[in-house]
C-alpha cells in the first residue's frame, strides 16, 4: 500500500519530474495549456505519466485534489481574462 502522501512535490516525484519548489515553479511556468486541453492530454506528459493522472482523477483517488491543483496552475495563463487561445 502506498503511503505517500499526496503533495505537489510527491506527486511531481510520482510523474518522475524533478520536485524542488523552484522546480515545480519553473515546469509549471513553461508547461501552461490552453483552456481546452485536459491536463492528461497535454503534450508534454509520457504514457505512463498520462494514465497515471487520468486513473486518479478518474477514481476520485487521494492524489485527485493534488492533481486538480497542478491542472488549474498548468492552466493560470489561459484562465487570465483577455487570454488569447493557445
Amino acid at each position: 500500500m502506498d503511503e505517500t502522501t499526496p503533495r505537489m512535490t510527491n506527486l511531481f516525484l510520482q510523474l518522475g519530474l524533478d520536485a524542488g519548489e523552484q522546480d515545480i515553479a519553473r515546469f509549471i511556468q513553461t508547461h501552461q495549456i490552453a483552456a481546452d486541453v485536459h491536463i492528461c492530454d497535454a503534450p508534454f506528459w509520457n504514457a505512463a505519466q498520462s494514465e497515471f493522472l487520468a486513473e486518479q482523477i478518474k477514481a476520485d483517488a487521494p492524489w485527485a485534489l493534488v492533481v486538480d491543483q497542478l491542472n488549474e496552475a498548468l492552466h493560470a495563463d489561459a484562465l487570465q481574462p483577455g487570454a488569447e487561445r493557445r
